[in-house]
């Protein structure tokens, strides 16, 4: 997993990577606020940021702010190093954005775990967002009819939203996911195919008579 290290002191900086890459993070290094808060907006940015809290051309607890209110950046799980020890100070980092905080001097033990817990979160957060996508496929794919279906009373072609009218089954092929396969039911078979099969017969005595009367 890729981690993004903002600190400006080098020696702290250099301990971070060492135990990052130690515990087999890819580590994206910078030195400053305003490079971190760059690199956090780029496509390919990674997904858990270690920020230093005081830092130069923009502090840490800036970047969380803009994380926040930053849709591309939003979903950043952010843990804030601080040498501050204070509650309110904690409380400050928090309520800007932090996910998370860690004191300085930096216990190696406690620092693992916490970002395993931002891998976990991040994890459950692609999760849902899985979910949630497969989720709306599904739904693109339901089509409901709704509302009121101004009908023809004679040839049952309904009137549609540019207020042309259509054959039935037209429109509901637009308007939902249904098939159609023509047939003809019983009712309709004795008015119409009976009878046009009674007329065909007729027709063609007629004609096998008139056939043999020129005869």
């Amino acid at each position: 997993m890729r981690i993004l290290i903002a600190e400006d002191d080098s020696v702290s900086r250099k301990v971070l990577q060492v135990l990052l890459q130690k515990w087999g993070y890819e580590v994206v290094i910078t030195c400053d606020g305003a490079e971190a808060w760059r690199i956090m907006q780029a496509e390919d940015s990674p997904r858990l940021a270690v920020l230093d809290w005081m830092m130069p051309e923009m502090e840490g607890v800036e970047i969380c702010r803009r994380a926040r209110e930053t849709e591309s950046t939003r979903g950043v799980y952010i843990i804030l190093l601080t040498a501050k020890g204070g509650k309110e100070d904690i409380v400050a980092g928090l309520k800007a954005g932090a996910d998370d905080y860690l004191t300085k001097p930096i216990n190696p033990n406690e620092m693992l775990a916490r970002l395993q817990v931002g891998e976990r979160v991040l994890g459950l957060q692609k999760d849902l967002s899985d979910r949630v996508k497969e989720l709306e496929d599904a739904l693109s794919h339901i089509k409901t009819l709704q509302g009121l279906l101004p009908i023809c009373s004679y040839c049952k072609k309904i009137r549609n939203d540019q207020n042309y009218w259509e054959q039935m089954e037209g429109y509901i092929t637009k308007h939902s996911e249904a098939v159609f396969s023509h047939s003809i039911c019983p009712d309709c078979y004795e008015k119409y195919a009976v009878s046009q099969l009674k007329r065909y017969k007729q027709n063609k005595q007629r004609n096998e008579k008139k056939r043999n009367d020129d005869k």
